[in-house]
């Protein structure tokens, strides 16, 4: 059976085990389960990444409520550390916009994966105010988790995963602000990477091993294009990777499954 004669199957709608359908009696369980997973590694690892950011928007001579300020509205530490480094700049508010802009594209592939899996019920206009949630860890661990959640809890799990992270990064910037000079710089620097790798290594637990082949891939060719070109490395062998990555899935590992005729 090729592809296209395969009957369409929504997200929200694969049947879970029965273990899965009784996990949470109610949307606030759901929601307080998401709390609960987030104050854990996560909490722990954003808190420790938001930490360096403060110290880095101190030492550049940023205050403390415009650092923590992009904390709280931007969310987003790629983001806030491209904005930071390009006002130091001088760059002009136009290109600092567009380079920030183009460091929060990878939230359109979180979204068009990660919000089709909520319930029918759950599609309205508070969504919009959920995004504002989405960042690499809530999407990784909720991509992990989803499967073992019915459709109609998986919105309250998100908001309250997502919801602490969130809170969390204002005091963690404020701290971090304050506590710069404290420690030497390198380990400040070291603190706002740890997020992202936290975020890499909860991807690979994420079950189609697609993803642990597109994330050797781009260890790969990482190195090798920042050597031809640093500007352009990280899109460029994010790019090559991840199509060799999906070319692999559609042509061997998906037909060797069954899935493609």
């Amino acid at each position: 059976m090729s592809s296209f004669q395969q009957p369409h199957i929504h997200p929200s709608e694969i049947p879970l085990a029965e273990a899965a359908v009784q996990r949470f009696k109610n949307p606030r369980d759901a929601f307080w389960s998401g709390i609960r997973d987030a104050a854990g590694a996560p909490a722990a690892v954003l808190f420790a990444g938001m930490v360096g950011f403060g110290a880095m928007g101190k030492t550049n001579g940023f205050d403390v409520w415009f650092t923590t300020s992009t904390s709280f509205f931007m969310f987003a530490l790629p983001g806030q550390v491209v904005l930071f480094e390009m006002a130091i700049t001088g760059s002009s508010v136009l290109a600092i916009a567009l380079a920030v802009t183009l460091t929060s594209t990878r939230f359109i592939t979180m979204t068009v994966t990660l919000f089709p899996q909520f319930h029918q019920s759950n599609r309205n206009r508070s969504l919009y105010a959920s995004v504002h949630l989405l960042a690499m860890t809530a999407w990784a661990i909720s991509m992990r988790e989803f499967h073992a959640i019915e459709a109609r809890h998986r919105l309250s799990y998100f908001v309250g995963l997502g919801l602490l992270c969130w809170l969390i990064s204002v005091p963690a910037t404020i701290l971090g602000f304050y506590l710069a000079g404290m420690v030497p710089g390198a380990v400040t620097l070291g603190l706002v990477f740890i997020n992202p790798l936290f975020f890499l290594l909860t991807f690979t637990e994420v079950k189609p091993w697609i993803n642990r082949i597109a994330l050797l891939l781009g260890c790969i060719f990482g190195p090798i294009f920042f050597i031809v070109d640093h500007d352009t490395s990280l899109l460029s062998s994010g790019l090559v990777a991840g199509t060799i990555a999906y070319y692999i899935d559609r042509k061997f590992l998906r037909k060797k499954a069954g899935v493609l005729g």
